[in-house]
């Protein structure tokens, strides 16, 4: 059998389906060479992968939709084959400014459709075209959230057809009841995109979204780069921890995959970022072995309830998700 990542993939609420491996598509535009999106998504479609995530504040979407575009015009891949998830990102939450953000994004892919869809963060900027808008201190400008006006922005979008699933990210429990419980819902967020991982397991939200029938999409799944002007560097490397080494020994795996194999076998959706020819590769080299139950309960052992990704810079914001235990 020809093995893809849509083989191993977990339904969705909504009747869709999500690849348990992605690639993930962020890289900083300040140092990612031009071009480097758009190779490395053309190589994992090669290799198998079918699930990209990306986002508009990636800068990089217009090389994510060439690759996909190429891939499916030399008839590797159909559009349907491909899972994409975009984001709607913090300054677009007012619901006039939904629609628009996601054609910006479909026009920049040049796709009719994406797959998904995903409140990027609960947090609300200042409205526009700035990214990242901030005073003349250097503080940061919010802007109130009603975070059900904008789902409901979001929802006319699926009606519409230019979304086939919607869903949330970083969201903790409390707002992820503020949309469940939303009088009126149509469509409920069949995914919550969050930090998951051996070091950071997530096993109370992870329940709960369980109940929700919500599947938890983890990113960092390997931890993250050591770099100190956004990850808590107080969290050692994930991929120097001596039980992933023992039972990556025993497979004759790398840590990565071991880290990997633990959430996907939990139902959780991964998504590694890489430009790495080899860790591409690499990381799709998940579905061969199994780990066993011993094995599962001994990285669920390791555990420290430690993020990698805390956002600090914002924790001041009234919606700031990580202040609740989950």
């Amino acid at each position: 059998m020809n093995l893809t990542a849509e083989n191993h993939s977990v339904p969705l609420s909504d009747g869709n389906r999500i690849p348990l491996l992605g690639l993930g598509t962020y890289g900083d535009p300040r140092t990612t060479p031009k071009g480097t999106a758009y190779e490395s998504v053309k190589l994992a479609i090669d290799v198998g992968y079918r699930h990209f995530d990306g986002a508009l504040v990636y800068f990089n979407e217009h090389e994510v939709g060439q690759a996909i575009r190429e891939k499916i015009a030399d008839g590797t891949v159909k559009r349907e084959d491909i899972f994409y998830c975009g984001k709607l990102w913090n300054t677009f939450h007012p619901p006039e400014l939904v629609r628009p953000a996601l054609e910006r994004t479909l026009k920049t892919l040049q796709l009719d459709y994406v797959d998904l869809y995903i409140i990027e963060l609960p947090t609300a900027f200042k409205p526009g075209d700035t990214f990242y808008p901030k005073d003349e201190d250097g503080k940061y400008i919010y802007h109130h959230t009603d975070l059900c006006a904008t789902w409901e922005a979001l929802e006319a979008c699926k009606d519409a057809g230019l979304i086939k699933s919607l869903g949330v990210s970083n969201f903790n429990r409390r707002q992820l009841e503020l949309i469940l419980n939303k009088p009126g819902l149509k469509h409920r967020p069949v995914s919550n995109q969050v930090e998951c991982h051996p070091y950071f397991t997530q096993p109370k939200l992870l329940e709960y979204c369980r109940q929700n029938q919500i599947v938890i999409v983890g990113y960092s799944p390997l931890g993250t780069s050591r770099d100190a002007s956004w990850v808590n560097l107080k969290c050692p490397p994930l991929l120097e921890d001596e039980v992933l080494l023992s039972i990556g020994r025993k497979y004759r795996k790398s840590t990565a995959q071991v880290a990997l194999r633990f959430n996907v076998q939990r139902g959780v959706v991964v998504i590694p970022k890489s430009f790495s020819p080899q860790r591409i590769h690499q990381n799709f080299q998940i579905f061969d072995f199994s780990l066993t139950e011993d094995e599962m309960k001994q990285i669920e052992g390791l555990n420290k309830n430690i993020r990698f990704v805390e956002l600090l810079m914002w924790s001041d914001h009234p919606e700031y998700p990580f202040h609740d235990e989950y």
